[in-house]
């Protein structure tokens, strides 16, 4: 979430881009106001309005915690041209306005992380709706030249603002698109996935919201390859002994909360996001490190009662917010072979322009999904879509794979997992999350025969298709395993390899591109809200949501699904004995254990893949 989209959503504003556009407005105005919210609290806006405009415009509203102020002096001019990202929507006249939500940079009042919607259950409650719904207030009062409608827009956190301010909405506020928005904080976005805490990000980035409530903190971390660091760090409770000393609020958090209790569950948007209210375009990213989650989850959620037909979804091959920066036609090695982020622009201004200029028919597509493999748009009248058909990808005791469900009554591959020596989950060196040089941006798309070859990893590879294989949807794995100890992290990765020798690009021989990775904390097998142990050595089914994808395996093409059970430090080590907390786990409850995963007739470990027809 997070502070390189202070830089790269804000600042950008004023990075020429060239469009082609009829130009309607050549100059913006810069004002700085600080707006009154309900409660007294004054927030620090930025407003920039077209100076040329020859007919009222609408206004767009982005609220971040991340610094909305830009470096142009209040009452200068400058050239629409100027606008970023912005710029084509600016030539045709749009009111842009940039807000610090309450307790962050120049607004006043307290701001804690992801805080739930009251206002509906507690009466003279305030939260970011009521905040929202009185900025958007002031906004069409106060501004010259408006036309009265106003849209609300952001990606990472100001996504989330931006889903959360369309709940109850003002009347002015006509539509919404959240982007790359945190979904549920402990089933999969964030700072957990499945129960498994996310450290190096969570450590971090509370750290960098929490520590000074004016800017962003970058932890005083004494070296630059952090993966020993973190291993030296030990148990999660000295984070706090050692260095926090308790000043975090949110990392306070973590540690009174290690199940999904009421906590969470409170804090969740599944249970404070109802419906779309107003028309909400979800834009999410196959390649998320942040917020994989959140779109897909919140689209799912709200189009169960969208019985207006406005709930709408965009999935591309991106990274966090990187359809906002530049052509996004490659991530790290990965080609797209065109400009999805000039797609993705021309895609959001008709969106904008149809509900707040009533420009355009409104005939939007259910979902969008860019198909990786074979690089193009795909459109669906339903997402995921019901054309696909569910086979089982079986793992097989002798390390291959098949759509044929083992026949061997007995059969399994076991590894030794160490705490002491966890897998990396990038190659080294694993630099601070978004410290000088990191590669945090692209690791869900790096080559991953950099693990291949460790003894605590698994793979299970098919032979080379002999046509392509199209996967477009929901992917499911489900693992029959069992352990040694008590707890155990299961780690499923599904990887399309590149021929051994790729004529199309020489450099991608071999290449191990994992289309889609998650992990689940065995302890939460049964239940999320109440964790029980493992019982040693029990074969028992772990089943993990492994996201929505729209890929083509190539033909000559091979399909590995990889398992492991450590992912190092992006999340913390399981001790692999039962502990009722692990953020106050001892030294000494740390293991190894041997784990199995059981490849045979009785116990069968399989991937559902959607195939389509």
């Amino acid at each position: 979430m997070k502070k390189l989209l202070s830089i790269l959503f804000i600042l950008p504003c004023f990075i020429t881009i060239s469009f082609a556009q009829t130009s309607t407005v050549t100059k913006y105005k810069k004002t700085s106001v600080m707006i009154p919210v309900r409660d007294g609290v004054r927030l620090f806006t930025v407003i920039l309005t077209p100076v040329d405009a020859s007919t009222p415009s609408p206004i767009l509203l982005e609220r971040t915690p991340y610094g909305a102020d830009i470096p142009v002096p209040d009452d200068s001019t400058f050239s629409s041209g100027m606008m970023g990202s912005y710029t084509s929507m600016a030539k045709e006249g749009y009111i842009f306005v940039f807000q610090d939500v309450r307790g962050k940079y120049k607004s006043e009042g307290k701001m804690e992380i992801h805080q739930p919607l009251i206002h509906a259950t507690q009466k003279g409650a305030i939260d970011e709706s009521t905040d929202t719904w009185d900025v958007v207030d002031w906004l069409v009062k106060n501004i010259p030249n408006n036309n009265g409608k106003a849209g609300i827009f952001g990606i990472s956190y100001p996504g989330w603002l931006a889903l959360v301010g369309a709940v109850d909405p003002h009347p002015a506020l006509k539509a919404s698109s959240e982007q790359a928005c945190m979904g549920d904080l402990f089933l999969g976005d964030d700072f957990h996935h499945n129960g498994a805490f996310r450290l190096s990000y969570g450590m971090e980035y509370t750290y960098e919201v929490e520590f000074d409530k004016t800017t962003d903190s970058d932890f005083p971390f004494p070296q630059y390859d952090l993966y020993n660091w973190y291993l030296k760090l030990g148990s999660l409770k000295n984070v706090n002994e050692k260095y926090f000393k308790g000043k975090i609020p949110t990392w306070n958090n973590f540690v009174a909360h290690p199940n999904y209790d009421a906590f969470w569950q409170k804090n969740s948007p599944l249970n404070y996001v109802p419906y779309p209210q107003i028309p909400q375009l979800h834009v999410g990213g196959y390649y998320d490190q942040e917020d994989i989650n959140g779109p897909q989850l919140m689209y799912n959620h709200m189009e169960k009662k969208d019985s207006f037909n406005r709930n709408h979804i965009i999935l591309g091959p991106w990274n966090h917010g990187q359809w906002a920066r530049g052509k996004a036609d490659s991530l790290a090695k990965i080609a797209f072979k065109q400009n999805t982020g000039k797609w993705f622009l021309d895609m959001q201004k008709q969106w904008f322009d149809y509900w707040l200029k009533g420009i355009g028919d409104g005939k939007f597509a259910e979902a969008n999904c860019f198909q990786t493999g074979t690089n193009q748009w795909k459109s669906y009248d339903t997402w995921p879509p019901k054309q696909a058909t569910i086979k089982k990808l079986y793992a097989t005791s002798n390390n291959t794979c098949s759509f044929q469900k083992p026949t061997v009554p007995t059969g399994f591959v076991s590894y030794i997992s160490d705490p002491a020596k966890p897998v990396p989950y990038r190659s080294f060196p694993i630099e601070a999350t978004y410290g000088t040089g990191s590669r945090w941006g692209a690791w869900q798309v790096e080559d991953q025969r950099f693990v291949t070859t460790r003894p605590d990893v698994v793979s299970f590879v098919m032979d080379s298709l002999t046509e392509d294989l199209t996967i477009t949807g929901q992917i499911t794995a489900h693992i029959a395993a069992s352990t040694t100890g008590t707890d155990a992290d299961w780690v499923v990765k599904l990887i399309d390899v590149y021929p051994d020798f790729d004529p199309e690009n020489l450099a991608m021989s071999g290449f191990q591109f994992p289309v889609t990775l998650e992990i689940f904390r065995g302890r939460f097998r049964k239940s999320f809200e109440k964790p029980i142990p493992m019982v040693p050595n029990k074969p028992e089914e772990i089943v993990i949501d492994l996201h929505q994808v729209n890929h083509v395996f190539r033909k000559g093409h091979r399909i590995m699904v990889q398992i492991q059970s450590t992912w190092f430090p992006l999340y913390d080590r399981n001790p692999q004995k039962f502990v009722p907390n692990i953020f106050e786990a001892k030294e000494s409850d740390f293991i190894k254990a041997e784990h199995r995963v059981y490849t045979n007739s009785k116990f069968s470990t399989y991937l559902e893949l959607p195939v389509m027809r």
